[in-house]
């Protein structure tokens, strides 16, 4: 009986020591909240955490994404995990509707305009984005 119970106990300290080893990847930061309180932000490498009090909240993709819209896509990035944790989530959503609405504002141009209409959307977005740390790199308008 003893046996079995000490045999338990290290089982289940094996396994609560496993899960408190967190690997980061590179290109990547987590970000992990206790009890729900402000996060803080894993970077690449290994961390440990407490599994039953840490919780990733989200992990950011530091790299260069992609979003397709109707229209075109856009190529942004994450600069600033700390700033941008707290509307990852909206990001893409947020990210199309500030490039729709300002190919709306500028006009779509001559097809020949379409890498100037480009880079002019793309410095219209990031004024409200870069607030956010995010950063568009890149617009490319669809032939019309």
């Amino acid at each position: 009986m003893l046996t079995t119970a000490l045999i338990a106990t290290t089982l289940i300290a094996f396994a609560f020591a496993a899960a408190s080893v967190r690997r980061i990847p590179e290109g990547q930061v987590y970000s992990v909240r206790r009890f729900g309180r402000s996060p803080a932000l894993l970077t690449a490498g290994t961390h440990v955490v407490l599994p039953v009090f840490d919780r990733v909240f989200h992990k950011i993709d530091l790299g260069g994404q992609v979003l397709r819209f109707e229209g075109g896509t856009v190529y942004w990035q994450v600069l600033e995990p700390e700033v941008a944790d707290e509307v990852i989530d909206e990001a893409p959503e947020l990210i199309r509707s500030n490039v729709v609405a300002a190919l709306r504002d500028s006009g779509t141009g001559r097809p020949a305009d379409r890498r100037a209409v480009g880079t002019q959307l793309k410095h219209a977005v990031n004024g409200s984005l870069r607030a956010r740390g995010m950063l568009v790199t890149r617009v490319e308008l669809d032939a019309a």
